[in-house]
This record gives C-alpha cells, structure tokens and sequence, in this order.
C-alpha cells in the first residue's frame, strides 16, 4: 500500500468522519451509538494497524470479523424492544441523506482500482453500480421529505433497491478478498480492506449504510399498518 498517494487516504478518512458523523445525527446525537462508533473504531484501526488481516490462509479465516459483530449487533437490535425503539427513534429523512457518502466511497474505490488495490469488479467501471444509491439520494430525500411529491411506496422501492445494489458490492468485494473463500479477481484481489484504514470500509461504513436502510424500510412498515 506504500504506492497509494495521499490523497485517497485522506478522502476515505473525510468519508469515513463525515459518514459516522451524519449517522451520530440520525441517531438524534445518541451517546449510546457514539461510545460504541468510536470503540469499534479503535477496535478495528489497531487490528488493521496491527497486520492482522494480512494473515489470509488462516483458519477460520480472519477478514469475517470485519462485519460480523456488526451483524450480530443489527440482529440484536431487530430482535430486542430496546433496540427497536432506539432503531425507531431514528431521523428517517436523515438516513436517506447519509447515501451520500456512497459518491466518494466510490471513487476511493476506483482509485485503488487504479493503483492495484482493489478489483476492477468492485468498481463503477465493473459490477458496482452503488454509486447511483448516492447520486440519487438527495434527490429521493427532496421529493420524499420537502416537496413530498414522492409517497412511501416510492420510498419503500428506492431503499430496496439501494439495498440490493449495496449487497451486489459487499458480496463480490467479500469473495475477492485473498484466501480460502476467494471466488473472483485471482489476478487483482481485494487487499485494500486488509490494511488501514480501508478496513474502516466494511466494518463501519458498510454496516451504517445496510442499518439505515433496514431502518428506513422498518419505520415505513411501521408507518403503513
């Protein structure tokens, strides 16, 4: 990674500060949610600082710890009261606009593409078409919440498609990282997310984007019946 200019380190570090800061907004500035952001953060800073990740041919192998106590944390909270009132208690018109931060993720990506980081799938010249969750959002969020031109169905389909389209990357960037799981991209892995802070990418970044959404999806349910 010692090729990687500096400018991709500090446009994912703005992304990943402004992501967990429009999201601590969502959650009506919860102390709950900042403690647990910030400890997760430095959880997995010094495991990624630490080369952990870099061992891929152990097993079990390593890199499921990026995102697995994060699920285990959402199902937690879907099956829990406390967690579905704090998951209800969400700004919804906050969560759309957090799709923002998909726009520059993007770009990181496709600039480690460039610099043999990352697969060329995981990019928007591949199979990724995140990008679009992004672009759109403001715009679902004016018509939905400003104009309220757009009603909850509408809403319901773009948070489903987002989803969709957020899963198509995570799962090809997942079998493409380095190790006994790999299924794509043999001759440019993902290594990014072995290294910091790009690590920050699935672990954090990721799970806030899948929450809210799953979020969003719940309280319309909840506001229809």
């Amino acid at each position: 990674m010692e090729n990687i200019p500096f400018y991709i380190f500090f446009v994912f570090g703005l992304t990943t500060a402004g992501g967990g800061f429009l999201f601590y907004k969502a959650t009506n500035y919860s102390k709950a949610f900042l403690i647990v952001a910030l400890c997760w953060l430095a959880f997995q800073s010094f495991l990624s600082l630490s080369g952990f990740y870099l061992i891929t041919d152990a097993f079990p192998p390593r890199f499921p710890l990026l995102v697995m106590p994060t699920i285990i944390l959402m199902l937690f909270l879907f099956c829990t009261e406390k967690g579905k009132t704090f998951i209800d208690s969400l700004d919804i018109k906050r969560l759309t606009l957090f799709s923002i931060i998909r726009i520059p993720v993007e770009f990181v990506l496709f600039w480690l593409f460039a610099y043999k980081a990352v697969p060329e799938i995981m990019t928007f010249e591949g199979r990724n078409f995140d990008i679009l969750s992004g672009i759109s959002a403001p715009i679902v969020y004016y018509f939905a919440f400003v104009s309220q031109n757009l009603n909850r169905k509408l809403l319901l389909a773009w948070n489903f498609i987002c989803l969709g389209l957020l899963l198509n990357v995570v799962v090809n960037a997942l079998l493409s990282v380095p190790g006994t799981l790999q299924q794509f991209a043999f001759d440019q892995p993902n290594v990014a997310i072995l290294y910091f802070p790009f690590a920050l990418l699935p672990s954090f970044l990721v799970p806030l984007v899948l929450f809210s959404h799953l979020a969003s999806i719940r309280q319309i349910f909840i506001e229809k019946n």
